[in-house]
């Protein structure tokens, strides 16, 4: 006999449905997947067997056929443990399988019949609902994640067992249903804050501009001058998540099993710190079957590279197309994917190896020849991407010694989305372009007029610094960033002699 059970798998961060046929004929016992099946999905039919029959029923000695269709695609994963069994049970008549006519179900199972959570759920429920399915059955630890999706019933199992009694009309699975709102309402306070920040006014604020135009930022200073403190609370102070960017970000966590179990959303901005020992498939993805890297995983969120010089030359390098695009692009014999990236870079560095170069207080023991060369581990390319160059102090005693409260991140983030909510309504036309980091060239002309004043200004820094015509571009989107915190509709010249002071490796930079 024939059962035919709908199912789900993800290719890349999106999932497509994938019907799950068996086919149960006389014959020598044998069981055969067929549909391009990656290894995990072969060795289903031992957990399969020892499922059913620790269930109570019956694993039939008889020729199995298993097709997964389409059958072009690759399938990987162990999410099809469940369809298989109950196609079995459906085939042997162990099981009225008809019910399940427009569900999705998917799980992997145990040998002891459990049904244990998968990756990607919440892509398979998307799916799943943009095919006008009637619901989902999946793992009981991933109701919650695949419940976030709106207008699909929702139910989860923790037992091969419950899914053959909700079959055969005995209790039924209990259908979940998760308050999004409530979700980002819990995620509102964070664990870190500016508040605890002493000192570091200057850095403050070039912080503030980088989050209000989305822009990158590279801070330079001397060990414990407060670097690594201040790029972990930017995410603090950058725009509460939409549910659309939440949803996205969630689903590049949960393809890459970093979604805690019992998670439902990722509703606050992500923050990744990598170790400076990444390699390049890491950072960007990779693999035979690819997978999201660290620029992935930092979508919507920040990417913070500690140490930028301690990084491999081409480790940095292969995030020149990310930071322009958006997005990776990873090509295998096997397949080509697309992975978004739409992050915010916060990089922190040393001026030179001891760490103390123009330090006041601290001699550097470096020799020019040294800090040159430190510097230049950095490529140029690489630096014109990063908007923002900061110069990062050591805080002197009597700061760290004051016990004034420093602007909490809420009112800092409440600056930063009446700036946002400007570049929304200007960009409004523009497909892709959220913020003034985006901007391209024909943007710039249209949204950047400079006043009289401005323009002579900007001139003049232009020829006294040779800024490359890139840096030229990134000083634009800065000073349109300061504006609008401003509520400027045009580019005054202070908005450009602030936006040239965050330049600083463009003026003091030595040659390679």
């Amino acid at each position: 006999m024939l059962a035919r059970v709908t199912s789900a798998a993800v290719l890349g961060i999106d999932a497509y449905l994938v019907d799950v046929e068996t086919d149960i004929a006389n014959g020598l016992p044998t069981f055969a997947t067929v549909g391009l099946p990656h290894g995990a999905v072969k060795e289903g039919r031992e957990r399969v067997n020892a499922a059913i029959q620790n269930s109570g029923r019956l694993f039939p000695l008889k020729r199995i056929t298993v097709n997964l269709a389409p059958a072009d695609v690759r399938k990987e994963g162990s999410a099809f443990d469940l369809p298989i069994a109950l196609g079995v049970l459906g085939a042997t008549e162990q099981a009225d399988v008809s019910g399940l006519a427009g569900w999705v179900v998917l799980g992997e199972l145990g040998l002891d019949g459990d049904i244990r959570p998968v990756r990607g759920a919440l892509s398979m429920a998307l799916v799943a609902q943009a095919a006008g399915c009637a619901g989902l059955i999946l793992p009981a630890a991933n109701v919650r994640e695949a419940a976030v999706v709106e207008g699909l019933d929702v139910r989860g199992a923790a037992s091969l067992a419950e899914v053959m009694g909700h079959l055969d009309g005995g209790p039924p699975l209990a259908r979940i249903q998760v308050d999004v709102g409530a979700l980002f309402a819990e995620r509102l306070t964070g664990d870190v804050d500016f508040a605890e920040v002493k000192g570091q006014a200057h850095a403050k604020r070039a912080l503030e501009v980088a989050a209000a135009g989305s822009h990158n930022i590279l801070m330079v200073g001397p060990p414990g001058s407060g670097k690594t403190m201040l790029a972990r609370r930017l995410p603090s102070i950058l725009p509460a998540m939409s549910l659309a960017e939440a949803l996205e970000t969630t689903k590049i966590h949960s393809v890459a099993g970093l979604l805690p179990v019992g998670e439902s959303l990722i509703a606050t901005r992500p923050f990744r710190a990598p170790h400076h020992t990444i390699s390049d498939a890491g950072l960007i993805g990779g693999g035979s079957y690819p997978r999201p890297g660290e620029v992935s995983l930092a979508h919507h969120g920040v990417l913070f590279l500690d140490e930028l010089p301690e990084f491999r030359r081409n480790v940095l390098e292969v995030l020149r197309q990310p930071m322009e695009d958006g997005a990776v692009t990873l090509s295998r014999a096997a397949t080509t994917l697309s992975f978004p990236a739409r992050f915010m870079l916060a990089a922190a560095m040393n001026p030179c190896p001891c760490g103390f170069h123009g330090d006041a207080v601290r001699a550097c023991v470096c020799g020019e020849t040294a800090v040159r060369r430190y510097l230049a581990r950095v490529s140029g390319p690489l630096l014109d991407r990063i908007d923002l160059h900061l110069e990062v102090p050591a805080v002197r005693y009597r700061e760290l010694a004051d016990d004034t409260c420093s602007e909490p991140s809420a009112a800092i983030r409440e600056r930063v989305g009446r700036a946002r909510q400007v570049q929304q309504e200007r960009f409004a036309a523009r497909r892709g372009v959220h913020a003034n980091a985006h901007m391209s060239p024909r943007d710039l002309r249209a949204c950047c007029r400079l006043t009289d004043g401005a323009d002579a200004r900007l001139r003049t820094a232009i020829v006294r610094l040779g800024l490359s015509a890139r840096a030229y571009h990134r000083t634009l989107k800065i000073a349109r960033t300061i504006a609008d915190l401003a509520g400027a509709a045009s580019i005054e010249p202070a908005h450009v002699s602030e936006a040239i002071q965050y330049r600083t490796l463009d003026r003091d930079r030595p040659a390679a």
